[in-house]
């Protein structure tokens, strides 16, 4: 007889009063009927990943007393910062406790101590969570420099947040460890960009000392708004464009771009292509130096 798991998250704890043993538990985890988006709970393979289900796998394990932060809560906003191999196992959960109560020390739970201001916490389903505002700040300042800057891209394309919006609450994070990167970092934030590589070129750009570009402008062809370029230089009709994995795989995608970027070079414009190994090292400084020499030669207010 076919096992029927519940709709909704339980821990191990709760399985024997739902009559599963531990035998059931870890032939589905095995046979994928089973996952586990929080450590020591479990959901029905079948149910969608929503926000819903994150937030209430999340609240099996934490008290009322502490706040989901940084990646967590990142992660019930709709924006995963885990690294590609956490995904092997399952990410600790990440809190810290409100004022006057100690950090937790369940296992999967890294339990901290953060000074929080009650606009910085809100409630995701049941689950208190920082704010997306206060979640950028802090993954601004503990993340590495390159994925700080991503998920603080995507917390604002998401959650409408600005550039001023991080830079005016920056303020508050004097002497606290890692400001120093998050300031260099809140002025950079654009949510017109569409994904976290994208935020990567544009910091490779700022960080290389050259001119920043706009992002997502739209080409015309015949009057007709035709091409979405990620970034450009109108004036100087010099296009950078992140080519990764994902949307760019199919051969017709391929095809696709390779029309594209063949119109766009007969009608004058320079394409540089960035791919998903360029962000480090000789390829990263040939694409930047490519872009640099082209900034270079469209422009000079020489009069010989």
């Amino acid at each position: 007889m076919e096992t029927v798991w519940p709709d909704e998250p339980f821990t191990r704890a709760e399985q024997v009063v739902l009559g599963f043993t531990a035998a059931d538990l870890r032939r589905a985890l095995e046979q994928g009927d089973l996952r586990s988006p929080a450590r020591g709970v479990y959901v029905a393979a079948h149910l969608p990943d929503t926000i819903d289900l994150r937030a209430r796998a999340v609240a099996k394990v934490v008290s009322e007393h502490h706040v989901i932060t940084d990646r967590t809560a990142a992660w019930l906003h709709g924006v995963d910062t885990h690294v590609h191999g956490e995904h092997d196992g399952v990410p600790v959960i990440e809190s810290c406790a409100l004022r006057w109560h100690e950090p937790t020390t369940l296992p999967g739970v890294d339990g901290r101590t953060r000074d929080l201001a009650p606009r910085d916490v809100m409630t995701v389903h049941g689950v208190r969570v920082t704010t997306p505002l206060r979640t950028a700040l802090d993954l601004g300042c503990c993340l590495r420099r390159r994925e700080a800057f991503g998920a603080m891209v995507m917390l604002a394309r998401l959650h409408g947040l600005t550039a001023g919006d991080l830079v005016r609450e920056s303020g508050r994070y004097r002497r606290r460890r890692g400001v120093v990167q998050l300031r260099s970092l809140t002025g950079l934030v654009d949510p017109r960009l569409e994904s976290e590589r994208e935020a990567w070129v544009l910091l490779a750009i700022a960080d290389a000392g050259l001119p920043l570009p706009e992002p997502q402008v739209w080409v015309d062809v015949d009057g007709v708004p035709t091409y979405r370029l990620d970034f450009a230089y109108r004036r100087r009709r010099v296009a950078v464009e992140y080519d990764g994995g994902e949307g760019h795989s199919s051969p017709a995608q391929r095809e696709h771009d390779e029309r594209r970027r063949a119109w766009l070079r007969e009608h004058g414009w320079t394409v540089i292509v960035v791919r998903a190994g360029d962000f480090t090292g000789e390829a990263l400084d040939r694409w930047l130096a490519e872009l640099r020499e082209v900034l270079r030669a469209t422009y000079s207010n020489r009069r010989w």
